[in-house]
């Protein structure tokens, strides 16, 4: 659905993405990982066809975005990271008049948009404007609209940025009923626990860069243990990490926690309250696509 070589976009003297190699294949969801100013959303501008990369190769079902970019536009669907409805229509007209902008009839603008009000869960709001509605039923109605002319790849620019947890979960099951009906996802977030809900496979970029690449589950294997001691000492009385760091595979010195790296996540616990450490709270957890990240980078996604 997707190869790219060497693929470089600059701005001026910056570039934001510096020579990356990516293939997107039909019917995955794959993923775009980083912190903010990592190049996702560069990169997903140049796919969308809506930016000319500066240098490498690029094919988008099959295609060159140089040259063939309304052909491949035609066939995409788009969901960028702000909402852009038109809020002084109706909600059944967003999707209708959107419609129409794809060359479909009025009848068929019609069906597709009760079929897509029922798939966002929107038929009770269908003829309320958009200005007051919540803000995930602005970015439901968003990915409906992306969805009008039945696309085979859909663009996702960090769908659930600013979102309640429930209305996370619900998109979320919007995206994972897509996928099973065949259509190819490509996202991008910096929430890990999205990344992991959501993706087959994923590249984790870091200053333009691909830094990793390979499913949730290989790249926790790869970069990090089973799992994950954290220990939380009271304010102004914290440890040394070199007390606790040959209980660890790895250690790493957060803020407000150290996180012990290790096969034997309850063993290694024992052996520190063995050793008289009295932390404020103790947790031991599997290891996750941020301690990939903290690994590969050495700061969270959301710096």
């Amino acid at each position: 659905m997707v190869q790219a070589k060497a693929l470089t976009k600059r701005f001026g003297e910056f570039e934001a993405v510096r020579g990356i190699d990516i293939e997107v294949r039909r019917g995955e969801s794959f993923g775009f990982l980083g912190p903010n100013g990592a190049g996702k959303s560069s990169t997903m501008r140049m796919i969308a066809c809506v930016s000319p990369r500066t240098d490498g190769d690029l094919k988008v079902l099959g295609l060159d975005p140089r040259t063939d970019g309304p052909r491949i536009r035609a066939r995409l669907g788009v969901v960028p990271q702000q909402d852009n409805l038109d809020v002084e229509l109706t909600v059944r007209q967003n999707l209708q008049v959107y419609g129409r902008y794809f060359g479909l009839s009025r009848a068929r603008t019609r069906r597709r948009a009760a079929e897509l009000l029922d798939f966002a869960q929107l038929t009770d709001r269908a003829d309320t404007e958009v200005e007051p509605l919540s803000g995930g039923m602005k970015r439901r109605l968003t990915i409906a609209r992306s969805l009008v002319n039945d696309p085979e790849l859909l663009l996702l620019d960090e769908p659930t940025t600013g979102l309640d947890p429930q209305a996370r979960h619900l998109l979320w099951d919007r995206l994972f009923r897509l996928k099973a009906q065949g259509v190819t996802l490509i996202v991008t977030t910096h929430y890990m626990d999205e990344a992991e809900q959501l993706c087959d496979r994923l590249v984790v970029m870091d200053g333009g860069r691909i830094v990793a690449e390979g499913s949730p589950a290989q790249l926790i294997a790869r970069y990090s243990t089973r799992e994950v001691v954290e220990l939380r000492f009271p304010p102004g009385r914290e440890i040394s990490p070199e007390r606790v760091t040959d209980l660890a595979e790895r250690t790493e010195v957060l803020p407000d926690r150290i996180l012990l790296y290790t096969d034997r996540g309850e063993a290694a616990l024992e052996q520190v309250h063995a050793r008289g450490l009295r932390p404020l709270s103790s947790l031991v957890r599997r290891s996750s696509l941020e301690d990939v990240f903290l690994r590969l980078t050495g700061r969270t996604l959301v710096d």
